[in-house]
């Protein structure tokens, strides 16, 4: 299994799908099924149903999870780049693969 570059909080594209093109930031990762749940992208609508007295029920508007290899990160700089690494005294960073800065 390919390892997992993107962390939640990071800035990311979608490159493919109904929402390509779309810039949101990750809200969750599940690196076991390699998807990404991103804010505004793949929303869904679902018929929930009353729980109980204070759960309202009818359609919400629900972020489902997309493929991680359907998003790219983006450089504040370049924008859409590939994930490197650099080590140095200080641990191992993540860093863009066209100018070098830190995502």
């Amino acid at each position: 299994m390919p390892k997992m570059r993107l962390r939640a909080g990071d800035k990311v594209m979608v490159i493919a799908g109904k929402d390509a093109g779309k810039v949101s930031r990750v809200e969750k990762v599940f690196p076991r099924e390699n998807k990404v749940l991103v804010e505004g992208v793949n929303t869904v609508k679902k018929h929930q149903k009353p729980r109980g007295a204070t759960m309202q029920g009818g359609i919400i508007d629900k972020d489902m999870p997309i493929d991680a290899s359907n998003v790219m990160p983006m450089c504040d700089e370049c924008g859409p780049t590939r994930v490197g690494y650099r080590i140095d005294e200080k641990g191992k960073h993540r860093v863009c693969r066209k100018c070098g800065g830190v995502l």
